[in-house]
C-alpha cells in the first residue's frame, strides 16, 4: 500500500491491435488521491486504454507519465515496479494456489519485499477480514466475490502508486458489489489514486470524484462525476433515464 498520493497523466495516446486503431489521441489526468471513473459503451476502448497505461499493450504513440516521469518506453513489469498496478477483468488468479500464495505474488516486484510485504498483508487483511479467514484456502474454491477481493488485495500488495480497475463488479451480486465499493471508498480516503473502468455506470459515477466518457476511441466528455451524471446525454445513453 502506498504512503503518499500520486498523479497519472495520459497524453495523446494512440493504440490498437494490428492495423486496427482503437484509441485515437486519448488524454486524461488522474488527480492525486482521487478516484476517477472511465465509462463508455462496449467496444469504446476502455480495456485497451488500461492495458496501454499498464504496458501490457504497447501504444503506437503518446505518453504515460507517473508523477511527471515518462514511463512510455518501459515494459509492463517495469511500470509495475514504478507503481502502476492493474486489477484485470476476470480476476486472473492462480486457482490452485492458496489465498496467501496469490497475495504473495502481488508483492513479487517490491524492493525489500519481506518487511513491506508483511506490512501490506496486514493492511489488506484489515480491509478484507474474510481473506484472513480463507488464508490457506485455494483461490479456485472461493466464491466470485471472495475471488474479486483477492484480486484487489493482490494489487494492493504491490504498494501501488496508481490502481487501475477493469470491471470491478462484473458477475457479482449487488451485496458483494456494495462491499467492494465500500472498500474503494476506504482506499480513496487513505489517499490512493485510482482509475475505475466499470459497466455499472451508476456505481462508477457514485464512487468517483471525476469521470471521463470514452466513445469510439476518443474522450467524448469529462468533468466532475456529479456533473457528468446530470448530463442529459449520459442519462439517456447509460442511466436509462
Amino acid at each position: 500500500m502506498t504512503d503518499q498520493t500520486h498523479t497519472l497523466e495520459v497524453v495523446e495516446l494512440v493504440s490498437g491491435y494490428g492495423e486496427v486503431t482503437v484509441l485515437d489521441g486519448v488524454s486524461l489526468t488522474l488527480g492525486a488521491g482521487r478516484l476517477t471513473a472511465l465509462i463508455g459503451a462496449n467496444g469504446a476502448g476502455k480495456t485497451t486504454l488500461l492495458r496501454s497505461i499498464a504496458g501490457s499493450l504497447r501504444p503506437r504513440s503518446g505518453r504515460v507519465l507517473l508523477d511527471g516521469v515518462d514511463l512510455s518506453r518501459l515494459p509492463a513489469y517495469a511500470r509495475a515496479r514504478r507503481g502502476l498496478t492493474l486489477v484485470p477483468e476476470g480476476r486472473r488468479l492462480f486457482p490452485s494456489m492458496t489465498v496467501l500464495e496469490n497475495l504473495e505474488m502481488g508483492a513479487a516486484a517490491l524492493d525489500g519485499r519481506g518487511r513491506r510485504a508483511r506490512k501490506n498483508l496486514e493492511g489488506v487483511f484489515a480491509l478484507f477480514p474474510r481473506l484472513q479467514e480463507r488464508i490457506g484456502q485455494r483461490a479456485g474454491t472461493l466464491s466470485g466475490g471472495e475471488q474479486q477481493m483477492v484480486a484487489l488485495a493482490r494489487g494492493l500488495m504491490a504498494s501501488p502508486a496508481v490502481l487501475l480497475f477493469d470491471e470491478l463488479s462484473l458477475g457479482l451480486s449487488p451485496t458483494v458489489t456494495l462491499d467492494l465499493a465500500a472498500s474503494l471508498q476506504k482506499l480513496k480516503r487513505a489517499g490512493q489514486t485510482m482509475l475505475l473502468v466499470e459497466q455499472n455506470v451508476h456505481l462508477a459515477l457514485a464512487l468517483a470524484d471525476y469521470a471521463y466518457v470514452l466513445s469510439c476511441g476518443k474522450i467524448w466528455m469529462h468533468g466532475p462525476s456529479a456533473d457528468i451524471a446530470g448530463r442529459d446525454e449520459i442519462r439517456r445513453a447509460f442511466l436509462g433515464i
